[in-house]
C-alpha cells in the first residue's frame, strides 16, 4: 500500500506493491512472501482486480454488491462479488467493448455495445441474444419508462431498440454529424445528446422531438479555454446531479457546470492538460464534483472550483467508478492491474471493506514517510544556484508543476558543496534540539494547589504519560473542570491518609505512591527557593542531613505499613483457625452417617451383629442370593473384620471360617466325582453313530470307532 499526501489529503493506493506470476508453484510463492516485506504489507481488496492487458470500463451494480469490468486482450468482462471479495465470474467476447449498461440490480441483465456494431445481451445464465446496428456506436442509455434503449455513434440518427416489444423504433434524427454522448436525465425524463460540433441537444421521448438545444462553442466563457491547435470543440461526456444540475466535459479538457435554469455555466473547470474530460461524477455528500482526464483525476469544489486533491495513477486512466458517499474509487487504466485509491477525508469505506477505516487510523497514529519525503522541490532558479541545472530532462531530475523533484541525497551533497557553512548551522540545531531534549526529561516546576497536591500531581502525570488517551481526548483535567474547583481549592475537601477510613480503603502504600510523595516534596523544597539556584552551593553534608531528615520524616509511615501487615497476619490466622474447625465438622459428619449405616445394617462398631436370629432368618429370605452370599453366617454369627479405623472410611472386609468336617466332606465329594469320570462309557460317538451308519445322509461309513460291534452291521 502506498499512501500520499496530496494538498494535506491522505490518498491510499490499494493496488500498489509488487505482484507474483501465475506459473510460480505455491510453494516458491509462499517463501518470496515471507522473504520479502513488499508483498507483506500489500493489501489485495479485490482478489485477481486485473485484466491481461488493459481494462477500458468499470461499473458499479444498483444494489453496490457487484462491480463489473470490461478490457483487453481477448476482449472480456469480469464480475466481482463484494461480499467474497473475489471474482465471480468472466466471459469473453469476440469484440471490445465500447460501453455497457446494466438493466438489472444486479448482473442479471446487461447490455454490451462492441465496435464492430454488435449489441449483446447478457442474462445471468450468460450470452443471451446479439443484434447489429447500420453505423459504429459510441454510447448508449436505457430509458426503464418506455423500454427503449438508445444507441448513438458517428451518424445523425440515434437508434431505439425497445427491448419490450423486442424491434426497433423509429430512430431519432439530428442535424449533428456524430454524437458522442447519450444520457437520460431521470428527473426530468429527457434524453441528452453531446454531439462533435460543441452543441448539447435535449430530446423528450413523449413528443419525439428536439426541446432545447446548448451551443457550447458561443459561450464566451468556455471560447477563453480554446487550445492553440483551433481543433473545435466537442462534448466528451454529460452527467447530471438532480432535475436543475449538469456538468459537461469538453475535449479541450474543461468541465462546465449548468444550471438548466440558464443559458450560461455558473462555472467552469479547466484542467490545464489539453485533454478530453474522460469522466465527470458528482459528490453530494461533500459538494465536490470528480472529473478525469487520461492523467488527472482532480477532485475539486463544486460552488467555488477549489482544488481538494488530485489522484495521478502511473497508466492513463479510461474511466473511473465512486461509490455513492463513500472514500472509495475505482479505476479502469491502460494497465494490467485496476487501481483502487482510498480517500478517507472524502468519506468512509463500505461496509464490506470496513477494516479500511481502522487501518487508516492506525497509520495515522504512527506516521510512515510519503513518496515524497525522500525527493526535494526546487525550482529552476533554486536548480541554477546549486549548479545542477545541467540535469533536467534526465532521469535525476523530474519535472512537475513550476519545478522539478530531485533525490534528497543529491541535494544535500550539491548544497554541502555551494554552501560549506551551512554543515555548522545544522550541527548547532542539533545540538541545540539535544540539549532541549535532555532540559524536557529534567524535573520541571508545576503550579500544584494547595488543597490535595498529591492528587492533582498524580492527574498531571496521567495526562503527560498517556499520550494516546490525551490525543483522543479521553484524559479529563478536574484541576480544569468547573465541577471540581473545590476540590482542589476548599480545606473541607482534603484527603487524609492517615485516617481509619482512608487505611481501610487503602491497606498496601504502593511504591508509586511513596514515589509522588518523595517528588511532591521535592517541588515544595524548589518552590521555596528559586528553581536550581536553590541547589547551587548545597554541599555533600547538606544533602545527607536533608536525607535523614526525609528519612525520619517517613518513620511514622514505615510504622503505618507494618500495623497493617499485622493486621493481615492477623487475619491470615483467623481464616486458618475457621477452616481447621470446619475441616473437623465435616469429619464428625462423615463417621456420625457411617454409624447410621452401620446400626441399618445390624452391624455395631466393632463389627458385631446386633441383631436377632429370627430378625437374620427374616433378613436372608427378603435379600438376594448375592446379597446371602456376602453375608456368610457361621452359628447365626457374623464375622467382620472392620478397616474403619485404617483411614479407609467405611469399607470393610467380610469372610468365614471353614470347619474341619466341612472340608472333609468337600474332599469327599472330589474324589466321587474324580472316580464317577474314570468309570464313565463314551456316549457321544454311539449317540451320534446311531441311524448314521451306511448310506446315513451326512454321516461317517461305518459309524464311529466307538460304537458296539453290534450297531456296525
Amino acid at each position: 500500500m502506498q499512501v500520499v499526501d496530496v494538498n494535506d489529503v491522505k490518498i491510499y493506493n490499494l493496488s500498489s506493491g509488487k505482484t507474483l506470476p501465475d506459473w510460480i508453484s505455491e510453494r516458491k510463492r509462499r517463501s518470496m512472501v515471507k522473504n520479502d516485506a513488499g508483498l507483506q504489507k500489500r493489501i489485495q481488496l479485490l482478489q485477481e482486480f486485473e485484466m491481461p492487458t488493459a481494462s477500458t470500463k468499470v461499473r458499479l451494480s444498483p444494489d453496490g454488491q457487484y462491480i463489473l469490468t470490461a478490457g483487453v486482450y481477448k476482449p472480456r468482462v469480469r464480475c466481482y462479488d463484494v461480499k467474497e471479495l473475489s471474482q465471480k465470474f468472466e466471459r469473453c467476447m469476440s469484440s471490445e467493448v465500447v460501453q455497457f449498461e446494466i438493466l438489472s440490480e444486479d448482473y442479471s441483465k446487461m447490455v454490451f455495445l462492441q465496435c464492430d456494431r454488435y449489441v449483446e445481451f447478457h442474462t445471468r445464465n450468460g450470452f443471451h441474444y446479439r443484434t447489429r446496428i447500420p453505423k459504429f456506436g459510441r454510447d448508449l442509455a436505457y430509458h426503464p419508462s418506455t423500454c427503449d434503449l438508445f444507441l448513438a455513434g458517428a451518424g445523425k440518427e440515434v437508434y431505439r431498440l425497445n427491448l419490450e416489444q423486442g424491434q426497433f423504433l423509429a430512430p431519432y434524427v439530428t442535424d449533428a454529424a456524430g454524437i458522442n454522448v447519450c444520457q437520460i436525465n431521470k428527473h426530468l425524463d429527457v434524453v441528452t445528446l453531446g454531439t462533435s460540433e460543441g452543441r448539447v441537444l435535449c430530446w423528450d421521448p413523449r413528443c419525439r422531438k428536439s426541446v432545447a438545444t446548448l451551443d457550447l462553442a458561443k459561450i464566451p466563457l468556455i471560447a477563453e479555454y480554446a487550445p492553440p491547435t483551433l481543433s473545435p470543440l466537442e462534448v466528451s461526456c454529460i452527467t447530471f446531479k438532480d432535475e436543475n444540475h449538469m456538468a459537461i466535459g469538453t475535449n479541450w479538457g474543461q468541465v462546465c457546470l449548468f444550471d438548466l435554469r440558464a443559458s450560461q455555466p455558473y462555472l467552469v473547470k479547466d484542467h490545464h492538460q489539453d485533454l478530453p474530460i474522460k469522466q465527470v461524477d458528482f459528490f453530494p455528500r461533500e459538494e465536490f464534483v470528480l472529473s478525469s482526464d487520461s492523467k488527472h483525476l482532480k477532485i475539486w469544489n463544486e460552488n467555488t472550483g477549489k482544488l481538494f486533491s488530485t489522484v495521478e495513477p502511473e497508466s492513463p486512466i479510461n474511466d473511473f467508478a465512486v461509490f455513492p458517499d463513500k472514500g472509495l474509487i475505482l479505476m479502469a487504466n491502460e494497465a494490467t492491474k485496476n487501481q483502487v485509491y482510498f480517500l478517507p477525508a472524502l468519506g468512509p469505506a463500505p461496509v464490506w471493506c470496513s477494516f479500511l477505516d481502522s487501518l487508516t487510523e492506525e497509520l495515522e497514529e504512527s506516521p510512515e514517510p510519503t513518496v515524497y519525503d525522500d525527493y526535494k522541490f526546487l525550482t529552476k532558479t533554486e536548480l541554477e544556484n546549486y549548479g545542477l541545472d545541467h540535469l533536467i530532462g534526465s532521469n535525476l531530475v523530474r519535472q512537475s508543476l513550476h519545478g522539478f523533484f530531485i533525490d534528497i541525497r543529491l541535494y544535500q551533497k550539491a548544497k554541502s558543496l555551494m554552501q560549506p557553512f551551512s554543515y555548522k548551522d545544522f550541527h548547532k540545531k542539533e545540538i541545540s534540539k539535544k540539549m532541549e531534549t535532555d532540559r524536557s526529561s529534567r524535573l520541571q516546576l508545576q503550579k500544584l494547589p494547595k488543597v490535595n497536591r498529591a492528587l492533582a500531581q498524580r492527574l498531571a502525570d496521567d495526562d503527560t504519560g498517556d499520550k494516546k488517551k490525551k490525543k483522543a481526548g479521553k484524559v479529563d483535567d478536574l484541576s480544569e473542570d468547573a465541577r471540581f474547583t473545590s476540590l482542589f481549592s476548599d480545606p473541607s475537601f482534603q484527603i487524609d491518609e492517615r485516617s481509619e477510613e482512608y487505611m481501610r480503603n487503602h491497606p498496601i502504600v504502593s511504591k508509586q505512591q511513596e514515589k509522588d510523595r518523595r517528588k511532591l516534596q521535592q517541588l515544595e523544597r524548589l518552590e521555596t527557593g528559586e528553581g536550581d539556584e536553590a541547589m547551587d552551593g548545597i554541599d555533600d553534608e547538606e544533602l545527607e542531613g536533608r536525607a535523614s531528615e526525609d528519612e525520619s520524616s517517613d518513620e511514622d509511615e514505615e510504622q503505618i505499613v507494618n500495623r497493617r501487615q499485622l493486621e493481615k497476619l492477623r487475619h491470615q490466622e483467623l481464616a486458618a483457625k475457621k477452616q481447621e474447625r470446619n475441616r473437623r465438622r465435616q469429619l464428625a459428619k462423615a463417621e456420625q452417617q457411617r454409624q447410621e449405616k452401620l446400626q441399618s445394617a445390624g452391624v455395631s462398631s466393632r463389627g458385631q451383629s446386633t441383631m436377632s436370629a429370627a430378625d437374620i432368618a427374616r433378613k436372608q429370605k427378603m435379600s438376594s442370593f448375592g446379597s446371602r452370599l456376602r453375608d456368610v453366617r457361621e452359628d447365626g454369627d457374623v464375622i467382620r473384620s472392620s478397616l474403619s479405623d485404617g483411614g479407609h472410611g467405611s469399607k470393610q472386609i467380610t469372610f468365614a471360617v471353614k470347619t474341619a468336617e466341612e472340608k472333609l466332606q468337600e474332599d469327599k465329594l472330589r474324589a466321587h466325582k474324580r472316580e464317577r469320570r474314570e468309570h464313565a462309557r463314551p456316549a457321544i460317538g454311539a449317540a451320534r453313530g446311531r441311524g448314521r451308519g451306511r448310506g446315513g445322509r451326512g454321516g461317517f461309513r461305518g459309524g464311529f470307532r466307538g460304537a458296539p460291534k453290534w450297531k456296525r452291521k
